[in-house]
């Protein structure tokens, strides 16, 4: 039986600087041990009333341990010994690495051929006779179907046709006719059960199964050797982008914060997929839809294991054959990224401890005294009544004028809202508990009374079911009735693991198979009960059904696009708004590992995603915020956040030196927002990604397989930001292509790894040949950037070629995609010419947008002549840099739902 080890971590006192706010999202440590070693002990007999099946040590030795091709480990735990090993049916050998090992042909035989099926094929298994029991319960039968899909999707599902397990009954799945013509074929073994899907054209197995595979009650494993160690994902954890091939990760949504130094500790969220760079370049994608505790280790074969202690193996298959075409295929699937609203896309400042409405003003106020850009002004829990959900404070002070002020300013305001509800209000005069008392919306416990935890409010709590249909009216009637009295427009959803201040209950938890694995994490008892199953099935869904309920209850009050920020994520949750990775902390380690977080969920389909600027926990330094806050101007979603009792660290309260530096990076950004916003419509409509690593546009180019120092912006932008500190150079690669510098046009006449200066206030930002940006002169809000005119930066590529597009519409509305809502321009430069076209003009508001000016980067000499629409311009309309090679006009373009030309 497989299990999980847990480990409390040590409280830290409540009174400490930091310490405070890790009580509040403390959680476990948790470590998956997929045997137990007291199984050591059940050769003697019984271990919790449960008798196992252990055969002889003569039987024992039967396996043909000479024939243990791969080294897929047996006692994965740890602790193994010959005896112990064998007892297993496993092969001993002491100077290998791992020891126990299990034989070929370990697992389950094919009965038959492989059946035909409208959607595919099916084949029935049988567990082979005369192999030990490995844990408890295994299943005798099993059914495989196999789905073809489309063309570059395929699903093999494993599961036990005797048993009613539960299976993630999302994303809905209807395909029932196969598909012709794929990118994959399937292969199976029949005398020991393994399949093998392979690309078509050049056969690659890119996931081949082999010995070891297990189907138990709670504990399955199987195990692929993999095509490349070029292996990305796995999440969430604090890895580097490229995965080691010696590593194990847990995945089980906890509290916990993410540390380098512990980049195999499992946080916040879930993401059961991975993708593989293969060694051509091509790439795909593994998903294993199951929502049980797991854990996965990878060899450096390269090989993969999957260990979960429930449901069934549910895989898709991704052939890409690019790495972003794997994403948006992905995304196909579990649900493409929601369009955020365009103030999403600004600033965003915030912190716990404001304690006032005034202290939160003031330093709004200073943000623009210094001119610095900032869209929204979020308060943490600090705003609430004992920290009680869906109040504010008579203390913390006129929090509907802080909204009042905002909104006079353009600015907009988001509040922080915890799962728990209190359950020690007095009857009837606390609604969110009376009236989600009232129709049965909480948790239960296996008795069917209340779960009661602790968590905030630091009281006695319960827990909404957010996969029960009563919630969804309960949660939407308790946002509206909160949003009558404070006019905020989004919502930051935490502690949603979901986290508890105690271990699964008040109570404790029950005896039960459901508890043992013992779940001894400060989560909910596994045996608690939800509409949909128990919680051993659903823990790490709870951040996204949450999610989706709470972002249909701000569309269904607002009637509009909303901000949602969601602490724990699974498969699908960028569907519903995007994630912070957590309470980081003010050192230069986590500034640098937040470029691998922000690309690990742009490949788990959540572009909208950044870090704690500055950092969460402990005390900035000036150097490192100002580090931070030009390399967090260009997350894709961008705040400064931190703790209870730190040092203020929002951009206006450091030194002149300072304020320019960020001022100017955010400026860059808001610039930038016309192509930002652009990525995002890209996402929302077939799953490409925002922030995307350099190997997802250089696949080819060995060197940037591993590279996370520096990313780009869809294909066009490259940023390479300082992540160190007392450092004014960066040590940047550019692949073999033509690049220049975004804020001159100077081109970069080199490739490969080239040391960039970075002095104090400024990072380098390069744009790649061959791309058209669309930009508009910033402001201080979105709003007011949005009356400015736009700007096209054009920078041809070796041919002289470049495309780009322009996506329009009011940022607000809903479904503007779907209602022809928006104006879409494809930009295109060939042979000195450059034309605008129209691919939709359903937004009306880009009849009066205006292009005033045109940049050219590239251009070898002054032209002669330079037509717009076939008129002449002025030589007084145009100026050339010889040093540069940038062609800039001075044009007046009106109306952006009309084409236009430019040639020289």
């Amino acid at each position: 039986m497989g299990k999980l080890n847990i480990q409390e971590e040590e409280k830290m006192p409540l009174s400490q600087t930091t310490g405070e706010h890790r009580a509040r999202r403390r959680c476990i440590k948790v470590i998956f041990l997929v045997v137990l070693l007291i199984l050591l002990l059940t050769v003697a007999g019984i271990v919790f009333g449960v008798t196992w099946n252990v055969q002889s040590e003569a039987a024992q030795s039967t396996p043909m341990c000479a024939s243990a091709t791969y080294l897929f480990d047996c006692y994965p735990e740890g602790g193994a010994t010959e005896t112990s090993c064998r007892s297993r049916g496993c092969c001993w050998n002491s100077s290998a690495s791992p020891s126990c090992v299990y034989p070929d042909g370990f697992g389950y035989a094919m009965n038959g051929a492989l059946s035909e099926e409208s959607y595919g094929h099916s084949a029935t298994l049988s567990r082979k006779a005369n192999q030990p029991v490995q844990y408890r319960g295994p299943a005798a039968t099993l059914r495989v179907d196999v789905y073809l899909e489309t063309q570059y999707r395929l699903r093999v599902k494993i599961s036990d046709p005797n048993s009613n397990r539960y299976e993630v009954l999302w994303p809905p799945r209807s395909i029932t006719n196969k598909s012709s013509g794929t990118l994959y074929t399937v292969t199976t073994g029949a005398e020991t059960f393994n399949f093998t899907v392979s690309r078509a054209d050049n056969e690659l197995p890119i996931f081949s199964t082999g010995t070891g595979f297990i189907f138990e009650d709670q504990f399955l494993q199987i195990s692929a050797l993999l095509p490349s160690s070029n292996i990305y994902g796995l999440g969430e954890h604090t890895t580097r982008l490229r995965l080691p091939t010696n590593i194990t990760l847990t995945m089980f949504s906890q509290d916990t914060p993410p540390l380098p130094s512990q980049p195999t500790e499992n946080l916040y969220g879930v993401h059961p997929f991975y993708l593989v760079l293969e060694q051509d370049g091509r790439a795909h994608g593994v998903f294993l839809l199951n929502s049980n505790a797991m854990e996965v280790q990878l060899q450096s074969y390269p090989s993969i294991t999957y260990r979960t202690i429930g449901g069934v193996l549910d895989f898709y298959f991704f052939l890409g054959p690019g790495p972003d075409q794997v994403i948006q295929q992905y995304t196909e699937l579990i649900g493409r990224p929601y369009l955020p609203p365009y103030w999403s896309l600004g600033f965003h400042l915030s912190r716990w401890g404001y304690m006032t409405a005034n202290n939160t003003l003031a330093v709004v106020e200073r943000m623009r005294q210094k001119g610095i850009p900032q869209d929204t002004q979020w308060n943490d829990i600090d705003y609430m009544d004992k920290d009680l959900d869906f109040t504010y404070s008579s203390s913390f002070g006129d929090i509907p004028g802080l909204v009042s002020d905002l909104h006079n300013h353009s600015q907009r305001y988001v509040l922080i809202v915890d799962p728990a509800i209190s359950n020690q209000q007095p009857l009837g005069q606390y609604p969110p508990f009376d009236d989600g008392f009232g129709n049965n919306s909480f948790l239960t416990n296996s008795s069917g009374q209340l779960l009661i935890g602790r968590v905030w409010p630091n009281l006695t709590s319960v827990w909404p079911d957010f996969t029960n249909p009563n919630t969804t009216p309960y949660w939407t009637d308790q946002i509206s009735q909160f949003h009558s009295k404070v006019l905020f427009d989004g919502l930051w959803i935490n502690m949603n693991e979901p986290s508890n201040f105690v271990d699964g209950s008040v109570d404790g938890c029950p005896i039960s198979s459901l508890e043992d694995p013992p779940f001894i994490p400060r989560t909910l008892c596994m045996t608690a009960n939800q509409f949909l199953s128990t919680h051993y099935n659903l823990h790490s869904l709870y951040g996204l059904t949450e999610a989706n309920i709470t972002m249909n209850a701000l569309t269904t009050i607002l009637n509009k696009r909303s901000l949602l920020i969601s602490r724990s994520t699974y498969p699908g949750s960028g569907a519903h708004g995007g994630h912070w990775l957590g309470d980081n902390a003010s050192e230069w380690p986590d500034l640098a590992i937040s470029i691998p977080g922000i690309l690990q969920f742009s490949i788990f389909g959540i572009p909208l995603v950044g870090a704690d600027i500055c950092g969460f926990n402990g005390n900035t330094t000036q150097e490192l915020c100002t580090r931070w806050q030009q390399l967090g101007a260009f997350y894709p979603f961008s705040r400064n956040h931190n703790s209870l009792n730190g040092s203020d660290q929002d951009p206006a309260v450091f030194d002149d030196a300072s304020i320019l530096s960020t001022r100017d990076a955010l400026l860059l950004r808001y610039k930038l927002l016309p192509f930002l916003y652009t990525l995002f419509y890209f996402a929302h409509t077939n799953g490409s990604t925002v922030a995307r690593p350099l190997f997802f546009e250089f696949p080819a180019d060995s060197n940037t397989w591993d590279l996370d120092t520096q990313f780009m912006w869809g294909s066009a932008l490259l940023i390479s930001p300082v992540l160190a500190e007392n450092t004014s150079s960066v040590k940047a690669y550019f692949p073999d292509v033509r690049w220049f510098d975004f804020r001159n046009g100077t081109e970069l006449h080199t490739s490969g790894w080239t040391v960039l200066q970075a002095p104090y206030g400024y990072i380098p930002l390069h744009v790649r040949g061959g791309s058209v940006i669309p930009m508009q002169t910033p402001n201080t809000t979105t709003a007011q950037s949005l009356k400015n005119n736009y700007t096209l930066l054009i920078a041809p590529d070796g041919s002289g070629s470049a495309s780009g597009y322009l996506y329009l519409d009011d940022g607000e509305s809903l479904n503007t995609d779907q209602d022809n809502g928006f104006t879409l321009l494809q930009f295109t430069l060939s042979d000195n010419i450059f034309t605008s076209t129209v691919l939709s003009s359903g937004y009306t508001g880009a009849d009066e947008a205006v292009v005033d000016v045109v940049i050219i980067f590239g251009v070898g000499g002054r032209p002669s002549n330079i037509y717009l629409n076939r008129t002449l311009l002025q030589q007084s309309d145009y100026s050339y840099s010889h040093v540069f090679q940038v062609l800039s006009l001075d044009v007046t373009i009106s109306g952006l739902s009309y084409p236009f030309i430019i040639n020289w």
